[in-house]
C-alpha cells in the first residue's frame, strides 16, 4: 500500500556534526518558550529553519537555508539512502533502557481518503496553513513526521541493527533525556526489501498531523498547477517520515492529563463533586501521589485532584449508554471520550467536541507532578488524571475511520529536528537513483 523512496539527505557538515547536540531542536509544538529562546541564540541551530520567526517567517527560513547551503553548513549526501534512526531512553521511575528503532525515508503524500496513511486526530487549519506556507517557500522538510507500520516478523530490524553499528552521529542526550543515533542504508537490494515490506502495509500517523497535512496542501497546489503534465513522480509528491514498527515493545505512549483552569459559571468544589456523582463513583484517597497506581489498568477510571483532596473516580457502567456523540464505538469506549463527554459536557456544560477543542478553560499537561503543583498554587481549579492510550486502541480507532479526542496520545520520545533534512525542490527530479528505485517498485 505505502510507497516509500530513499532520499539524498541534507545534513550538517562533518565539522559541525561532531557537536550535533548544539544544532538539534525539539518539534515546534512541544518546545517551551524558555527552550525556544535558548535555541534561537545559536545562529546555526535547526530551529531557525523549523520554527522561523519575524515578519515573514517563511522568507526568513528560506534566506537562512540558502545561506547555509552556500556556506557548506548543510551538505547533501552523494548517494540516496534510508536513514536508520534509534532513540534510547528510560521512563520516569524505571531503570530499563528502551530503544525505539525506526528509519527515515520519503513516503508518497497520500490523501486521507486513500486509506494508506491513517490519522487519529483532527488538525487546526491555522497550523496547517503555517506548515504549508513554510514548505511552499523553502521546499525543504526540516523534521520527519512519525508513522507506524505493523510487522510481527520484525524483518527490517536486522538491517537497521546492522546499520546502526556504524552511526553517522549521535546526541549525548536531547531535551527530553533520550539519546538519538543516526545511520544510513545505501544498499539497493536492502532498500528494495524496505519498499516491499511497506508496500503491503498501511501507515498510522502517530505524530505530525499538521506537518503531514501541510505536505498534502502543497502537493495539491502543485498538482493543480501542473494539470495533465503531472507524472506523479515529482519531488513534491513526497513527504519525510520516520517509520517505526507498531508491534515493538519499545513504542511507548504516555498519558496527557486534563487540567481545569476554571470551573464554568463559578462552580464550587462541592457543586463539582455533586454533579459528578450521577455518573461516577467517587472514592477519596489519602495520597494524591498514589493516583496513577490506583487507576492503572482500570477501564474508565480517573484520578481527580481538587482543593488538596484526591479522589479515584470511575464511570458507572450503566450510564455509558448515554454517550450519544456521532462517532464509532471504538472512540466511545476510550477513557478520554468518557472523560470529555461526562465531565466536560455533562458536568461542566461544554457541549460537543468542537466547543471543547476551543474552550480555553482546559490545559493538556503530561507531567503528573505539575498537575498537582498547579492546583496547589491556585493556577488551576482541578486536575483529571488519566491512563495512557494503548497501541491497540490507536489502531482500532484509525481503522474505524474516526478520530480521538484532542491530545489523546503522546508518543515518547519525540523525534528531534536537525538530524536529517529533506529537499523536495524541483531540481531533485530526474536523478539517476530515482529511476533505479522507481522502476523496480515491488
Amino acid at each position: 500500500m505505502a510507497e516509500i523512496q530513499p532520499l539524498r539527505g541534507w545534513r550538517y557538515a562533518p565539522a559541525l556534526s561532531a557537536n550535533i547536540d548544539e544544532y538539534v531542536s525539539p518539534l515546534f509544538d512541544v518546545v517551551s518558550v524558555k527552550q525556544r529562546e535558548a535555541l534561537y541564540r545559536n545562529p546555526l541551530n535547526s530551529i531557525h529553519l523549523s520554527v522561523p520567526r519575524g515578519d515573514d517567517p517563511a522568507g526568513a527560513a528560506l534566506a537562512r537555508l540558502r545561506e547555509w547551503q552556500a556556506q557548506g553548513i548543510l551538505r547533501q549526501d552523494e548517494l540516496p539512502g534510508i536513514y536508520a534512526y534509534y532513540q534510547y531512553f528510560r521512563l520516569p521511575g524505571s531503570t530499563r533502557e528502551y530503544c525505539r528503532k525506526g528509519f527515515m525515508c520519503h513516503i508518497r503524500a497520500y490523501d486521507w481518503d486513500e486509506n494508506v496513511v491513517l490519522r487519529h486526530e483532527n488538525t487546526l487549519p491555522a497550523s496547517v496553513n503555517d506548515r504549508a506556507e513554510l514548505l511552499a517557500r523553502t521546499r525543504f522538510q526540516t523534521s520527519a513526521t512519525h508513522g507506524l507500520y505493523r510487522d510481527e516478523d520484525f524483518e527490517l530490524e536486522r538491517y537497521l541493527d546492522e546499520a546502526i553499528e556504524s552511526p553517522l552521529y549521535a546526541t549525548e542526550e536531547d531535551y527530553q533525556g533520550a539519546r538519538d543515533v543516526l545511520a544510513v542504508i545505501q544498499d539497493v537490494q536492502v532498500i528494495k526489501r524496505f519498499q516491499a515490506v511497506l508496500a503491503a502495509r498501511e501507515v498510522i500517523l502517530a505524530d505530525g498531523h499538521h506537518r503531514y497535512e501541510g505536505s498534502l496542501a502543497y502537493r495539491q497546489a502543485r498538482q493543480q498547477a501542473a494539470g495533465a503534465s503531472a507524472t506523479g513522480r515529482e519531488p513534491w509528491n513526497y513527504h519525510l517520515m520516520y517509520l517505526t514498527n507498531g508491534a515493538a515493545d519499545d513504542l511507548r505512549i504516555l498519558p496527557t492529563h486534563r487540567l481545569l483552569l476554571e470551573l464554568p459559571g463559578g462552580l464550587s468544589t462541592g457543586e463539582l463533586l455533586a454533579r459528578l456523582e450521577p455518573y461516577f463513583t467517587l472514592l477519596p484517597q489519602a495520597e494524591a501521589t498514589d493516583l496513577p497506581e490506583i487507576i492503572a489498568g482500570k477501564r474508565w477510571a480517573f484520578g481527580l485532584y481538587v482543593d488538596g483532596q484526591a479522589y479515584k473516580i470511575r464511570l458507572r457502567p450503566e450510564v455509558h449508554a448515554l454517550l450519544d456523540w456521532d462517532t464509532t464505538s471504538e472512540v466511545k469506549n476510550l477513557d478520554l471520550t468518557v472523560l470529555h463527554f461526562f465531565v466536560l459536557e455533562k458536568v461542566l456544560g461544554i457541549v460537543g467536541p468542537d466547543a471543547q477543542r476551543s474552550w480555553p478553560g482546559v490545559a493538556y499537561v503530561r507531567n503528573f507532578a505539575e498537575c498537582l503543583q498547579r492546583v496547589d498554587r491556585g493556577e488551576a481549579r482541578a486536575a483529571f488524571l488519566v491512563n495512557e492510550v494503548s497501541m491497540a486502541e490507536v489502531e482500532a480507532v484509525c481503522h474505524s475511520g474516526a478520530v480521538m479526542p484532542p491530545k489523546s496520545t503522546f508518543f515518547y520520545p519525540k523525534t528531534i529536528g536537525g538530524f536529517l533534512f529533506s529537499s523536495i525542490a524541483d531540481e531533485e527530479a530526474g536523478k539517476v537513483f530515482d529511476q533505479v528505485f522507481q522502476e523496480n517498485q515491488p
